[in-house]
């Protein structure tokens, strides 16, 4: 197990977990947003995660107010969205920050074993016709960035917020994984 696996982050249930409690599955870890337009990657999400969770696939999702106050609820309110409106089974985490002077050290620890996405700046620039300010590398570009963990809790991948959960590129990389 790595060090990342023992960080410990908080559920909406009010207990603490860790990546080492999902010790051989493999883990996408998302950092969401209810009010973003790419929330509707909920129900990729949950269809991923339907598909494959009986294989040893988990996913875990961080919701954050860190871009554009795109999550500005409660964790009740958050995990009722999701559950209503995308019938969300996977775990929604308790709201953390996951840029900045806040940033959660599970999102520290993430972006120091994965610098950078592939296929960011195509993102950037999109968010920079909408006059936003993109972050750099390390940092999480925005809402439904994903690190994909392996069974030892080491970050294999990360993807940028534009590959949605249904990406050939993302399917493939949690199956090779799934079959080590």
């Amino acid at each position: 197990m790595t060090e990342l696996a023992n960080i410990p982050f908080a559920t909406t249930e009010g207990t603490t977990s860790s990546l080492a409690e999902h010790h051989g599955q493999v883990v996408l870890v998302v950092n969401v947003a209810s009010k973003c337009g790419l929330t509707p990657q909920y129900e990729a999400l949950q269809a991923l995660y339907a598909d494959k969770r009986a294989d040893g696939f988990e996913v875990l999702a961080f919701p954050a107010n860190d871009f554009a106050g795109q999550e500005p609820g409660t964790d009740e309110e958050i995990a009722e969205f999701c559950s209503t409106t995308y019938a969300v089974e996977f775990p929604i985490l308790s709201k953390i920050s996951v840029v900045g002077e806040d940033q959660h050290p599970l999102y520290a620890a993430l972006t120091e074993q994965a610098p950078a996405a592939e296929d960011k700046e195509s993102f950037r620039e999109n968010l920079r016709g909408h006059g936003l300010s993109p972050t750099d590398d390390p940092d999480v570009l925005w809402n439904f960035e994903k690190f994909l963990v392996d069974k030892q809790g080491a970050v294999v991948g990360r993807f940028s917020p534009a590959v949605t959960p249904d990406d050939p590129a993302l399917v493939a990389a949690i199956d090779a994984e799934l079959a080590k």
